[in-house]
C-alpha cells in the first residue's frame, strides 16, 4: 500500500511535466525502483543528495592526483578510487565526512596513480556484467544491491539477508574480471 501511494505521488508530481516525455519517464522509473528499494524513501533521496554533494565538493577541492567516486546507500558512503597520496586520501573522506546525513564512511581508496579512461571503462563494463547476472540468478534482487567495481574489484552495498549477500557475492565473483569482491552490505537479518 505504501508503495503503491508513492508512485502515485510520483505520478502526481510529475502531471506538470507532461511536456517533458523523459523527464516524466524518468521520474516514473526512479519512483519504480524506490518501491522496489528496502530504504525508505526519504533515505532513497538523501543518498542521492549526499553522492551529489560530496562530488560537488570534491570538484571545488581541484585535489591533484585523485581520482574518486562516492557511493551512498543507507547514509553509509564507500570511497573508491585512487589517490597519489595519503593527504589526498584523508581530504576526499574527510569531504565525505563532512556532508549532512552521513552516518559512516568506508575508505578504499588505493595509494595509486588515477586510473585511465580505459581501465574506467572496463570496471563499467564490469559492473554492467555483475548487474546483469544478479538480475539472472534471481537468489538476490538486482534493486537491492549496488554494484561498484574499481580496479577490478567489485564493492556491494545494500540492505540484504546474508543468504543474499553470499549469493551476490556468489555471482560477482563469478563474473569474468573479477579480480576480488568486497561485501559492504547491512545484514537485516
Amino acid at each position: 500500500m505504501r508503495n503503491a501511494l508513492l508512485i502515485a505521488l510520483i505520478g502526481l508530481a510529475t502531471l506538470p511535466l507532461a511536456g517533458c516525455a523523459p523527464v516524466v519517464v524518468g521520474g516514473v522509473g526512479a519512483g519504480a525502483l524506490m518501491a522496489d528499494d528496502r530504504r525508505t524513501p526519504t533515505t532513497y533521496l538523501m543518498d542521492e543528495e549526499i553522492e551529489l554533494t560530496a562530488a560537488a565538493r570534491l570538484m571545488n577541492a581541484k585535489l591533484d592526483g585523485v581520482h574518486v567516486n562516492y557511493t551512498s546507500f543507507n547514509r553509509r558512503v564507500l570511497i573508491t578510487g585512487e589517490a597519489s597520496g595519503e593527504a589526498g586520501r584523508a581530504k576526499v573522506e574527510e569531504i565525505a565526512k563532512g556532508v549532512v546525513n552521513v552516518r559512516e564512511t568506508i575508505n578504499e581508496v588505493a595509494l595509486a596513480s588515477p586510473s585511465s579512461l580505459v581501465g574506467r571503462s572496463n570496471d563499467s563494463y564490469i559492473t554492467a556484467k555483475v548487474k546483469t547476472r544478479l538480475f539472472d540468478d534471481g537468489r538476490v534482487s538486482g534493486n537491492h544491491v549496488k554494484v561498484v567495481t574499481e580496479r577490478g574489484i567489485v564493492y556491494l552495498m545494500g540492505l540484504v539477508k546474508r543468504a543474499e549477500g553470499d549469493a551476490a557475492a556468489e555471482v560477482a565473483a563469478g563474473t569474468g574480471g573479477v579480480l576480488k569482491v568486497v561485501k559492504v552490505f547491512e545484514y537485516i537479518d
